[in-house]
């Protein structure tokens, strides 16, 4: 199937948009361990069912996430196992940058900490 170069970057906006949340990426990860039902994602995360059910109808709209009934239970798994792999790419990204500042903090003599927050850490 082919998809204009313009509509799959709409499509991977609206993903990236869906996963800018703390909460979303603690579910991305919880659920790369294996599928869950909400009262567990809720549980293990420290969530209300209510505001677990948001989150998990949100990831579904963009198919991040899918729902799969088992009898009466019904579990969350990943749509796709690569979905983890690009949050765990990112954030691994992520801990070398914060890495390499606290090692410029600690060779200036200064804090890491004040050197992590007054940097941008969005930008090189």
């Amino acid at each position: 199937m082919f998809f204009p170069v313009d509509d799959i970057d709409a499509i991977q906006a609206s993903i990236l948009r869906t996963l800018a949340s703390a909460h979303r990426l603690r579910i991305i990860h919880q659920l790369g361990v294996g599928p869950c039902e909400v009262n567990e994602l809720a549980r293990e995360l420290g969530l209300s069912q209510a505001a677990m059910s948001q989150h998990l109808a949100a990831m579904r709209a963009v198919g991040l996430v899918e729902a799969v009934r088992d009898g009466r239970a019904v579990r969350y798994e990943l749509c796709d196992p690569e979905i983890l792999a690009a949050c765990s790419l990112m954030r691994s990204a992520l801990v070398r940058r914060l890495s390499r500042l606290g090692e410029l903090a600690a060779a200036a003599g200064q804090p890491a900490a004040s050197t992590i927050l007054s940097s941008k850490v969005g930008h090189p």
